[in-house]
């Protein structure tokens, strides 16, 4: 019988060290190598059949995980990094095997595994070069979802009426906006993102669009610090008595810009985010948001792969994870000030 390949012949093969090889196989994230030199490795190892040789079992899954965001990237929003746990955690009592990777290296994707979980954003052009690896594709929180893929997805437009409903029904009129833009990995264009279309939507359905009320830029805590110092010195007096921020960050930098103008929250303005990150609860005030269970996202993606994978289910599942309003000290009820004064 003929030997199986070792990471020592594709390290002589490559031109390499064992240890190199080693690395890259095991997508270590702090190895300085060149572009070139990990696909010549990935290349070889199959031209090799190095990974097609390991001895399989049916206990022993192995997932290749494509993530949107670097573990760098993620502390500046929480929201993904909170799915990567979760994730994690499933795969590890499922004792499955996770292959990490970036959306940019959709390549570098080896080919035998059993599924592929996408987070973020993915275009169909993506979608289309992951069918043709495995049809086990869970899709978590895209904007573009495949109809023969499985996802998992919060339903921001109900998201948004949530928010809205309660500020409205709290007496905001003047209500505003704080967001960032949709984007894609290979230099595809940003878009309206949802979160700011379900907004626009419902707030002309009232009537009560005011786009001077809509500020734009990225999904963190700097960027809601600026976008809320560029409302306070536009608007002056006009600034609305409440903003809906896309997530936590967006609505904690916010916050911060407020205190430093001495705008008074929520006697002046009330704000509410999204996700409820562990610190809303914590800054002060704390954060009215809407909690979404993003760890169990990451749970959910994993169960719905394993069971493809046990029960051979074709038809493909579309899973809503809830959300929860939770209001805290960032917000005011405007009709009890009104019913106060009047009295």
């Amino acid at each position: 019988m003929k030997n199986l390949a070792t990471i020592k012949d594709i390290a002589e093969k490559v031109g390499v060290s064992s240890a190199t090889v080693s690395r890259v196989l095991n997508y270590d994230s702090s190895l300085s190598v060149g572009e070139s030199t990990k696909k010549q490795i990935f290349k070889v190892a199959e031209e090799l059949s190095y990974r097609k040789r390991r001895k399989r079992t049916p206990a022993h899954r192995r997932i290749a995980f494509v993530h949107i965001k670097t573990e760098e990237e993620e502390l500046d929003d929480v929201y993904y990094m909170s799915i990567r746990v979760g994730i994690e955690e499933r795969a590890d009592y499922h004792k499955v095997e996770l292959l990490k990777y970036l959306k940019g290296d959709l390549d570098n994707i080896v080919t035998d595994i059993d599924g592929i979980i996408v987070v973020g954003d993915t275009f169909e052009e993506q979608v289309e070069k992951l069918k043709n690896i495995t049809p086990n594709i869970v899709m978590i929180d895209s904007f573009y979802v495949d109809d023969s893929c499985d996802a998992v997805l919060v339903d921001f437009e109900r998201v948004s009426s949530q928010v809205l409903d309660f500020l409205l029904d709290t007496g905001h009129k003047e209500i505003g906006f704080l967001g960032g833009t949709q984007n894609f990995a290979d230099d595809q264009p940003p878009i309206q993102e949802k979160r700011e279309t379900f907004f626009r939507r419902y707030m002309e359905e009232k009537g009560l669009l005011d786009e001077r009320y809509v500020f734009i830029e990225k999904f963190n805590v700097n960027a809601g610090y600026r976008l809320m110092k560029n409302a306070i010195h536009t608007l002056k007096d006009d600034l609305p008595t409440a903003f809906y921020a896309g997530n936590d960050p967006l609505a904690i930098g916010a916050l911060r810009a407020l205190q430093e103008e001495n705008i008074s929250v929520p006697d002046r303005v009330s704000i509410i985010g999204i996700n409820d990150v562990s610190i809303s609860k914590y800054i002060y005030p704390s954060l009215s948001t809407v909690r979404i269970e993003t760890e169990l996202m990451g749970e959910t993606a994993i169960d719905l792969i394993i069971e493809r994978l046990t029960n051979e289910r074709k038809i493909p599942k579309k899973v809503y994870i809830g959300t929860k309003l939770v209001i805290r000290n960032s917000t005011k009820n405007l009709n009890s000030i009104h019913a106060n004064t009047s009295q």
